[in-house]
């Protein structure tokens, strides 16, 4: 039997002329931070000073004990390098790597000694690649289209500049004797009622062992298959009959069954392994119609407007991560009613706990392969590690029910058309062949179960614009970068792939990273800590639109993240109201990887901003919006019902004034269709004069209320905000729980309480909400641990 010796104790990292204690897996500014010798690169402007981390060769080593002679083999296997990395045993050369998305493995049978690990610098192995391929044009100055390795790593426009080196994933030996499990590939399906696992098995055997006789047995739902090898591989076909399926979150239960699989030869069990599969169907209807070409995922046979997230490694230094934070931040994404996580491209082929969560959870995950903002050559060393990384992660991943989409590239495709990559390539490869050649190639060979886009955007072919909204996927940038958010409804894309507006963290975020700082829009710290181009100017811009200049850094802070909510919430209910023409959105982003202004809806503490709780009511079952979008310029009233059963609802429909006083009112009576919209007409009574500055609707139904103002705020003709607060403790004290009260005495627009003003690890339960007069609302707070006064509530509440 196959027996596995972890090597996650004793290494260390060489460092002038010393060495440091070094924790494996991990990395190079890990180990620096640990041993005291650098600062925290995610304070201040830190990030400047540690720069000469990634400019330097860095060495790890160990003791590699004798193994042994119960096994014929023993195998060193690296399960991540990062990146570029030499590996010696008792000073023989045993290899080398440039992948850090990839496994590696080493014949040290019989052999001891010291084993090192010693990498490159980034930069220069990137260099080195670029002097055989040429030069490339990409989005940002860095090399990272080059290395096989994490390209947020080298910065992004909401990240720092932190590449690194390490030994990232685990690393152990493996003994083993006759045969071993190289590969196994389930391919699981349902069949008229029947769910099928084809196994797919490969098997590497020791010279000994070439010529015996290998038998494979499986195991799922209590079927049982075996086979005989026939050389190095077999096939074994499990039937279930009538499993229960695995759906996404919201549509049903999402059961996950023990599927193992046996390696026996003539004197008993070589090798095993062990996944829990799902039984489910997923199809990409792609279908042309007289809108142009859908984009609709299509599960168990039921079509989905995908609500879905954009996320990014959630930490920089992404060893960080663990399995516990993981399961955090995707029970965070599943509360706020997310059914779709797409893995961006520059990132990394995340952890199994992230897919393992994921599965537990109901999100599906749409799984980019690891290209962004850049061409790349298509030429050696880097096509042979492109193809062999893209096998082995399809492989390590399709046993994932929750994984539901490949995905060539993030706007390589649209780069290429727009971007002005042209001149620079001249005849120069840039990724097309990957994304249009090598990659559905390997998913059609090796997981034909699910379905293969060649890029995000993407319109399905070069017969359309790459991000043409009519077509497939469509990235929706120019609103952020040039528009007011209302430009958000001037478009029903078929599918929105990525759309977003920034904001800066919390306020108790910015003051753990920015110590001693006076805060301000453009002090220097927010500014370091503001990575994307005329962030700042467009953030104000953003408010400017709608507000008056904020006086201070505190209205500033709250006027840009409500600004931030407003403005998705304007796309989501908008495209919503337009399904199914529209299939889905997937907003940037969820996440964060350090504490920064940007798209994210939890910054890099964790903290929840607005835009999280704006989330949860936009992408909940059952919405309600007034949209200013009809053909004499009414208001459109929409009830989106994305559940399994009808909405029978009665509808109130008020016209007040900016006093709050009642000038018409009507009430509908509304059935919604499951998974559909209806779009009662606004009777006449409630249309708004042209041109008011001191009136509004409202509409309210089943605890669910959308409001429409006809003009921005800085013209409305707001009272002076008085409301009332009182704080209540809720039971038990010790969970640092309380409520706080609000009583409106007038209109109070948009209302909302930052919790983190009332201690650093406070949270609540509710964004924004719009109060009318004498209307009152209860916000909960947790993890609280201080005594909080009406007083100390009513300075961490803001209003328009």
């Amino acid at each position: 039997m196959k027996h596995r010796t972890p090597l996650d104790h004793g290494w260390q990292l060489h460092h002038e002329g010393a060495l440091l204690p070094a924790e494996v897996p991990g990395c190079v500014h890990t180990d620096l931070l640990a041993a005291g010798l650098i600062p925290d690169p995610y304070l201040d402007r830190n990030e400047e000073l540690v720069a000469w981390v990634a400019r330097r060769d860095w060495t790890y080593r160990t003791d590699l004990p004798a193994a042994g002679a119960a096994h014929e083999r023993t195998d060193l296997v690296f399960e991540g390098l990062d990146t570029a990395a030499t590996i010696t045993l008792a000073g023989t050369e045993l290899g080398r790597t440039a992948n850090m998305h990839r496994s590696h493995r080493f014949d040290v049978t019989g052999r001891d000694g010291e084993l090192a690990v010693r990498f490159t610098d980034p930069y220069r192995a990137a260099e080195e690649v670029r002097a055989v391929t040429g030069d490339r044009p990409n989005v940002y100055p860095e090399p990272f289209q080059y290395l096989r390795k994490m390209a947020s790593s080298f910065g992004w426009d909401w990240g720092p500049t932190l590449p690194t080196s390490g030994i990232w994933r685990p690393v152990r030996l493996e003994h083993w004797s006759t045969a071993r499990l190289a590969e196994v590939r389930p391919l699981v399906t349902v069949v008229g009622g029947e769910g099928r696992v084809e196994l797919r098995l490969t098997v590497e055997r020791t010279a000994t062992g070439a010529d015996r006789p290998l038998t494979a047995r499986a195991s799922v739902c209590g079927v049982t298959a075996e086979t005989a090898l026939d050389g190095d591989s077999a096939v074994l076909t499990l039937r279930v009959p009538d499993p229960a399926l695995w759906w996404p979150r919201g549509r049903g239960d999402q059961p996950l069954h023990r599927l193992d699989v046996e390696l026996h030869g003539p004197d008993g069990l070589l090798d095993e392994w062990e996944r829990r599969i799902g039984f489910r169907t997923v199809e990409l209807d792609r279908s042309p119609d007289e809108h142009g070409t859908g984009f609709t995922l299509v599960v168990n046979g039921e079509r989905l407007f995908v609500r879905g997230v954009n996320w990014i490694p959630d930490d920089t230094l992404v060893t960080r991560v663990t399995p516990e934070r993981y399961r955090t931040r995707l029970t965070q994404a599943a509360a706020a009613n997310v059914d779709l996580i797409r893995v961006w491209g520059g990132g990394i082929y995340e952890d199994e706990a992230f897919y393992r969560a994921c599965d537990e959870l109901g999100l599906l995950v749409w799984q980019d392969f690891l290209f962004a903002c850049a061409a790349y050559p298509e030429e050696q060393p880097l096509r042979a590690e492109v193809e062999a990384e893209a096998r082995e992660n399809v492989v390590r991943l399709m046993p994932h029910p929750s994984l539901v989409l490949w995905n060539g590239n993030n706007e390589n495709l649209w780069g290429f058309r727009d971007w002005d990559w042209a001149p620079e390539l001249g005849s120069d490869s840039w990724g097309e062949g990957y994304y249009l050649g090598v990659l559905p190639r390997i998913v059609a060979e090796t997981d034909p179960t699910r379905p293969y886009a060649a890029g995000s955007p993407w319109s399905g072919s070069w017969d359309h614009h790459p991000n043409d909204p009519d077509h497939g996927t469509h990235h929706s940038w120019e609103v952020w970068n040039r528009q007011d958010h209302a430009e958000y409804r001037a478009s029903v894309p078929r599918f929105v792939a990525e759309f977003g507006w920034q904001a800066p963290p919390a306020l108790a975020t910015l003051r753990r990273a920015l110590p001693g700082e006076e805060l301000a829009a453009d002090s220097p710290g927010m500014l370091h800590h503001q990575k994307a181009e005329d962030g700042n100017g467009k953030l104000d811009r953003g408010v400017a639109r709608h507000f008056e200049p904020p006086a201070d850094f505190d209205r500033w802070h709250y006027l840009t993240q409500l600004v931030q909510a407003r403005a998705v919430a304007a796309g989501v209910e908008h495209w919503r109201a337009h399904w199914p023409r529209c299939a889905g959105t997937v907003v940037w982003q969820l996440n964060d990887c350090w504490p920064v202004s940007s798209w994210a809806a939890i910054d890099g503490d964790g903290r929840l901003k607005p835009l999280y709780h704006e989330l949860r009511r936009l992408y909940a079952d059952r919405l309600v919006t007034l949209q200013p979008a009809g053909p004499v310029g009414e208001p459109v009233l929409a009830l989106v019902n994305q559940s399994a059963q009808p909405w029978r609802s009665t509808v109130r429909l008020r016209r007040l004034d900016a006093g709050g006083r009642l000038l018409a009112a009507a009430e509908l009576s509304v059935e919604v269709a499951p998974r559909s919209v209806a779009r009662p007409p606004v009777p006449a009574q409630l249309g708004l004069p042209a041109g008011t500055v001191k009136e509004f609707l409202v509409a309210d139904a089943d605890g669910l209320r959308a409001t429409h103002f006809p003009v921005t705020d800085r013209e409305f003709a707001y009272p002076r905000p008085e409301f009332e607060v009182a704080v209540e403790p809720v039971a038990p004290a010790a969970a640092g729980a309380l409520d706080v009260l609000v009583t409106a005495g007038t209109l109070v627009r948009d209302l909302l309480l930052q919790p983190d003003r009332l201690a650093p690890t406070a949270s609540a339960e509710l964004g924004r909400v719009t109060l009318l007069p004498g209307e009152q609302v209860r916000i909960r707070v947790t993890g609280c641990p201080v005594p909080v006064t009406a007083a100390d509530a009513r300075a961490a509440l803001f209003c328009v």
